[in-house]
């Protein structure tokens, strides 16, 4: 009997104590080692944006011995960093306000105002999601070819170019995308509909319910929906690449590339527009960092 008795209790308490520590150690090493894997490439990106042209493939350093910013002026004038940068601005601010306005206004729709066939309507939109953008692109570009009363066209859409290669043609994919509709459905379906109900008791229209009580709630969710869609049409390279065909409407994405295939390839100036266009989705995440990590934890992934 007395050999099988279980050990003391004080004993597995000690054990438990000195395993923290050692598992509390392997946890920080692993995730140390993994961040440095991770911002090898990105320091390594800034520190040649840094380097003059004549040391770019000398020995490897982390911090340039003679560092300098003319790469960040060339990058700028000869990769034409201005006139992209404007136009994806333009892109990017606008696909925010639709995105936001629509995508929310029909989450709200499919989560709190059902009607015959929502759901089929719900799913049947998302699902489309899961189709792979190449698929999608000859659909899209006779759709910006033959868009109606534009680039010449008549209103059956035919006699002119339509929205090719103009910035029209590059946001038609960007004004609502399935996946902010089903990211606000499923904010709203989380919601209480006590305050809908008390605000149709006191006269409230269904738009002045979501205008004035559900959407000023919904920071987070539009939080959310801002920086998908900003990062959705920044870092976007093939569309853009598809629909236009001049310089003057290039985005940041294109004109990298274009700048890469000059053949006299500057890896020095060429980081630094890296570094240029990063800057923008860098800031975008780290001011909404709180509401983006709580909009997906505490209702855009609720089902």
């Amino acid at each position: 009997m007395t050999a099988l008795a279980p050990p003391p209790v004080h004993v597995r308490h000690v054990s438990r104590r000195r395993s923290r520590p050692r598992s509390r150690a392997l946890n920080v090493t692993v995730l140390a080692v993994a961040t440095v894997l991770v911002l090898i490439p990105f320091l390594w990106v800034i520190s040649l944006s840094f380097t003059p042209t004549r040391d770019a493939f000398g020995e490897p350093r982390l911090f340039p011995a003679d560092p300098t910013l003319s790469n960040y002026a060339t990058a700028v004038v000869d990769a034409d960093l201005g006139r992209a940068f404007l136009n994806s601005a333009i892109l990017t601010v606008v696909a925010v306000v639709t995105n936001v306005a629509l995508a929310t206004a029909a989450g709200y729709a499919f989560a709190l105002l059902p009607f015959r066939g929502s759901r089929v309507l719900f799913y049947g939109l998302v699902s489309t999601a899961a189709i792979p953008a190449s698929v999608t692109l000859i659909p899209l570009f006779l759709m910006a070819k033959q868009f109606p009363l534009a680039g010449g066209n008549d209103l059956m859409g035919v006699g002119g170019s339509g929205l090719l290669d103009s910035l029209g043609g590059v946001l038609l994919p960007y004004v609502v995308t399935p996946m902010n509709i089903f990211l606000a459905r499923q904010y709203f379906a989380a919601t209480s509909p006590d305050l809908s109900e008390a605000a149709r008791l006191d006269g409230a229209g269904e738009f002045r319910i979501f205008w004035r009580i559900h959407l000023p709630l919904a920071r987070p969710l539009v939080a959310v929906v801002a920086i998908f869609s900003f990062t959705g049409v920044w870092d976007d390279f093939l569309w853009p690449l598809v629909v236009t065909s001049s310089p003057q409407n290039q985005t940041v994405q294109l004109a990298l590339a274009r700048f890469l295939s000059t053949g006299n390839v500057q890896y020095g100036p060429l980081m630094a527009g890296a570094v240029l266009v990063t800057l923008p989705v860098l800031a975008v995440f780290l001011f909404n960092q709180r509401a983006f990590v709580s909009g997906l934890t505490d209702g855009s992934v609720k089902g």
